[in-house]
Parts: C-alpha cells; structure tokens; sequence
C-alpha cells in the first residue's frame, strides 16, 4: 500500500482540484499533510529550505515583469493602435482582418506574452469589426482566441519562464528554440485562413472600399510606421538582448517593462490611474503564480520523499516504454488534463513528476519543454475550462454565442495538434 501512496497522493490532489478547491492551498495542504503523516516535523524544515531555495531564483523574477510590460502595452492602448492599423492594412485582401488578427497576435506575442490581455484586446476590437464586415462567428472567434494564445510559445513567454525552472534548463535557450515552431505555427494559421478564404469566400470578406479610403486619407504612412515601429523595437531590444548574449532573460523582462512605461509616455497614455491599474493586475497575477509554485514545491517533496518517481520510473520500464513511447503517453495526459486543468497548474504538479524520467531516458530538456508548451497552448482553447475561451466570450457581442467560440477553435486545435506530431516526429524543427 505504501509504494502507491504517490499515486494515490497524485490523484487526490487532481480529484479536489476538479471539485473546484483552490489549486495553491490543496496542492500545499495535502502535501504538507501527507508529509507530516510519513516524515514527522523534520518535513517542515526540509519544506522550509526548498522554498526558500525556489524564492530565490533569480530566473522567476522575470515572471511578474513580463506580465507587467504585457499589461502596460494593454492598458496604454498600444495593443489596440497596432491592431487597428494592421486591420486596415491587410484589409484589400480576402480574409485580410483575419491576417491581421493573427499578425498582431504574433506581435503581442512577442512583445507581452500575456494571453489574457491579447485575446480582450483583440477581442474588444478586432471581433466586431469582423462581424461588421460580414465575417462569420465561428472564424472570427477562432482565428481571435487562438492568435491570442501565440503568447504560450513565441517568446518572452511566461510559460517558457516556468518550464525552465521547473526543467532546470537555460530560459534563454527555450527562448531561443521556441522561435522557429513559434513562427512556423503563425504561419501555417495564415495559410488555413488564405484557404479558408478560398473555400468560403463569404465569410471572409474584403473590407469596404470606403473604410479603406476613409483611413489612408488620413496620414496612412506615419499611421503604420508609428503603431509598428514602437512594438518592434521593444521586442529587438527584449529579444535582441536575450539572443544576443547582452542581457538574461531577468534583466531583459526589466528592460521590456521599463520599455513598455516609455512607449506609453510616448504615446500620451500614461498617468497614476494606469500605473495603479497595471500594477494590481501585476501584483494579482504574480501572486497567483507563486502560491502554486510554493504548493508544488511541497508536493513535488512529498512525491520524491516517498519515492513516486522511482515508482513511475519501474512502472514504465515494466510495461517496456521506451523514451519515444512515455513521451506520448505524457503528451497525452498534459492534452487531456488541459481540457480540465489550468497550464501553470499542469506546469506545477505534472512536470516535475515526469521531467526525472526524461533525464533517465536520455531526452533533450530543451525539446520537452517546447512540445510542452505548445501542448500546453491548446490548454487555453479546449473545452470547458479554456481560459481564451472565457475571455473571449466576456467580451463578445451578444449576437455570438459560447457554440460559436467552441466550434471556431476547433480547426485550430488541430492545427496545434498536427504542428506538435511534426515537432516530435521531426524535431529538428526546433533545432
């Protein structure tokens, strides 16, 4: 009985998660109970040490200032000013504002790495004037709700922040892996929109001629160069630093989040009442982030303490798994726990169960950690609990409906899916 207690300790806590009690306080509480149970009060001093060993990261500190320059671009209205410009710069073409959506998701993408603000904003702007011009629900809610999740895999992404620590491997190397899938995965969502458009013409229409006219009379050229230039810089010098070998991936977060209060100067949307806003919103999500982190720096102690990992590790070597076989059987579970689960809590509670294994069995960190987070991006899309989802539908019209959202992102799951196949079939892809 003792030898299933990990498994069963594993279960519990994805029992009561699923019944809605918070993920942090059961993570941390059961483990600690567990741990008191089997170990006795040493557990606290060894829990105490690892915490405080995890707190001390310096790598994490770049959680809370990637989320605050993502939150800064939102809030400053630079998000919306390069959509609407993109919108009509791509719209003489069939399905143009779609391109536009997923181009400006791309930018976003790199230069916040926050889905939540990149699916309100473009949700906010980019839906009704789809649905204006005579798009359909279902294509514009999925081409929004999946070019908002870009944030997942194009870096700097927050997630690539936590599957580094959690993988312990360089986040500037992820970083510098996730760039080819990331753009790959952008540009085969342009080409099922391009073929979308030729298949069903009218549902991706032009924009109107006298939108067009309307917005290139008024200072076009500089309209275009300032709402593209000013996020672009920001994501050379976030990027360029990082690649270039200038800056770790810490010192190019604070870089981007004093970047981000420049281009809000810059563009006259700056005052205390935003600072406020952007700060709690900062704080709040942060906050979120590391009282799961130190619940599953307890659980990840009690599961190593009683063992759960060798336990795994002789279950997979008695039903003959090899590497490429307890990869899929991992990929499978990340899908599957996304439809229920939130990614941080996937990154948290199933991650340092399996990442032991891997070095085991010899695999690249590096390349799990970009398959995971592009798993892990279909976390935000899949039903019922898809986070893209929420926000997109807070912010819909009334005219669209939750059916519409859950039948528009399903092309683009498996476009996700197939794009994941390629990467562990081929996985010089990454590099």
């Amino acid at each position: 009985m003792i030898e299933y207690l990990p498994l069963i300790l594993f279960g519990a806590i994805f029992l009561l998660i699923l019944f809605g009690y918070p993920v942090a306080f059961t993570l941390g509480g059961l483990s600690v109970l567990v741990g008191l149970i089997v170990f006795d009060m040493d557990f606290f001093y060894l829990l105490s040490l690892r915490i405080y060993g995890t707190m001390q990261n310096f790598v994490l500190l770049a959680v809370p200032l990637f989320i605050f320059m993502g939150i800064m671009l939102e809030k400053s209205g630079i998000a919306e000013k390069l959509l609407h410009t993109m919108s009509m710069l791509f719209g003489n073409i069939r399905g143009g504002l779609a391109i536009a959506v997923v181009v400006v998701g791309a930018m976003l993408a790199a230069s916040t790495g926050i889905v939540g603000a990149t699916v309100v904003t473009m949700g906010l702007i980019s839906l009704p004037t789809m649905l204006k011009n005579g798009y359909g629900p279902r294509i514009s809610t999925g081409v929004i709700a999946s070019s908002g999740t870009l944030g997942q895999i194009i870096p700097p992404s927050v997630v690539l922040v936590l599957l580094g620590s959690v993988l312990n491997v360089s986040v500037g190397d992820l970083f510098l892996a996730a760039v080819v899938p990331g753009a790959c995965l952008v540009l085969i969502y342009l080409l099922y929109i391009v073929i979308y458009g030729q298949i069903y013409p009218d549902r991706v229409p032009k924009v109107s001629k006298e939108q067009l006219a309307k917005f290139r009379s008024d200072g076009f050229t500089v309209e275009v160069i300032k709402s593209f230039l000013f996020p672009f810089i920001l994501i050379l010098i976030v990027l360029g630093s990082i690649f270039a070998g200038i800056a770790s991936p810490t010192e190019a977060a604070g870089v981007g989040a004093f970047g981000a209060i420049i281009l809000a100067l810059v563009s006259n949307r700056f005052n205390l009442q935003v600072l406020k806003e952007v700060m709690k919103e900062t704080t709040m999500l942060t906050s979120m982030v590391f009282m799961i982190l130190v619940g599953a720096t307890a659980f990840s102690l009690v599961f190593r303490g009683l063992e759960g990992d060798k336990f795994l590790l002789n279950l997979i070597e008695s039903a003959n798994l090899n590497a490429t076989g307890f990869l899929i059987l991992v990929m499978v579970v990340v899908f599957v726990s996304g439809f229920f689960i939130d990614f941080i809590e996937i990154v948290f509670i199933i991650v340092p169960v399996v990442a032991p294994i891997f070095v085991t069995l010899g695999v690249d960190l590096i390349w799990i950690g970009i398959l995971l987070a592009i798993n892990l991006q279909t976390s935000f899309l899949t039903p019922p609990f898809g986070f893209a989802l929420f926000y997109l539908k807070g912010v819909a019209p009334p005219e669209v409906k939750t059916s519409h959202i859950y039948k528009g992102i399903i092309p683009f799951v498996i476009i996700q899916l197939i794009f994941l196949t390629l990467l562990i079939v081929f996985p010089s892809i990454i590099g």
